[in-house]
């Protein structure tokens, strides 16, 4: 059964994203419920990717499990057994997509990490020779893996709206500490780093991906939301990789090419066709039995 929307009206809804349906639990937690809307240049879609947010939800468990040594995360539990009546009184729509976590300060970053040169970094390297205002060699070529791991910081837009790149020293003053924004940028790269050379193993590329982080009750850094997930990252497969061109992939780039190709107004959200949305949930698939070496029952 696909969800495009969660209802769970004894639950107070905080938070409806292009992908997420945010509920306060109680003072201290919160649930994340992961639906099957697909957004493509910050547009969601009109109709879902049936089970998509359940595989969204099992690739960031994994990661959370995998990275928890490099940085604390803000799971309390998966498991819907474990959730308070109050919630599990909605199973049908719930199980296997949601997760309960701690309430964090959310900082009001997108942490973005870059191996290779793709994307919008590609677009201002092309004119610039910069991303992020930040000067690269001459002379790469797309989907090149860069010569170090780059942090480039985006501001977070209102849903609709488009994130910005900016220069990490912008982010300095965002978050009025030097102090955070280094922490910020040395957990970005580890986090990175371990997780690429994981995935390099199981035969993935991870082009470039996004985090986001909060701070708990004590000021510790904490990683949030989800977690190098095909939404939220560029995976490619590392067997077709060839620089000087654009990359297959196992995100939804797949749905980008198609509004690509009839010429998508990057405003007005339009119904996706049947082969686009198996499609990509087949790669969806795909990436989540590369990388944990198990099949996901929808």
């Amino acid at each position: 059964m696909a969800l495009l929307s969660s209802e769970c009206p004894d639950l107070k809804l905080i938070a409806r994203g292009k992908v997420r349906d945010l509920y306060e639990v109680d003072e201290k937690s919160l649930l994340f419920v992961a639906t099957d809307r697909i957004s493509a240049f910050d547009v969601i879609m009109t109709n879902p990717i049936p089970g998509k947010g359940k595989v969204l939800t099992e690739v960031s468990l994994f990661w959370f499990d995998l990275l928890k040594d490099v940085l604390p995360n803000h799971l309390i539990t998966a498991d819907f057994d474990k959730m308070p009546a109050h919630i599990q009184k909605y199973r049908d729509q719930l199980e296997g997509r949601s997760i309960l976590v701690k309430k964090m300060r959310v900082l009001p970053i997108e942490a973005i990490v870059r191996g290779y040169i793709t994307g919008s970094g590609w677009a201002e390297y092309k004119k610039k020779g910069t991303i992020c205002d930040i000067e690269l060699p001459k002379g790469l070529v797309e989907s090149e893996k860069l010569p170090t791991v780059l942090f480039t910081p985006s501001t977070k837009a209102e849903i609709g709206d488009h994130d910005e790149n900016i220069h990490p020293s912008k982010m300095v003053e965002i978050l009025g500490s030097q102090e955070l924004a280094d922490k910020i940028t040395n957990a970005a790269i580890a986090l990175y780093t371990k997780a690429s050379e994981y995935a390099a193993k199981k035969g993935i590329i991870i082009a470039d991906t996004k985090f986001e982080f909060g701070l708990d009750e004590n000021d510790n850094l904490v990683l949030v939301d989800e977690v190098l997930t095909p939404d939220s990252s560029r995976f490619w497969p590392a067997s077709k990789h060839e620089a000087g061109r654009g990359q297959e992939s196992f995100d939804k780039q797949f749905v980008r090419n198609y509004l690509e190709s009839i010429g998508f107004d990057k405003k007005t959200s339009i119904e996706l066709p049947a082969d686009v949305i198996s499609n990509t949930l087949e790669k969806y698939k795909e990436a989540y039995h590369m990388l944990t070496n198990k099949d996901i029952q929808l």
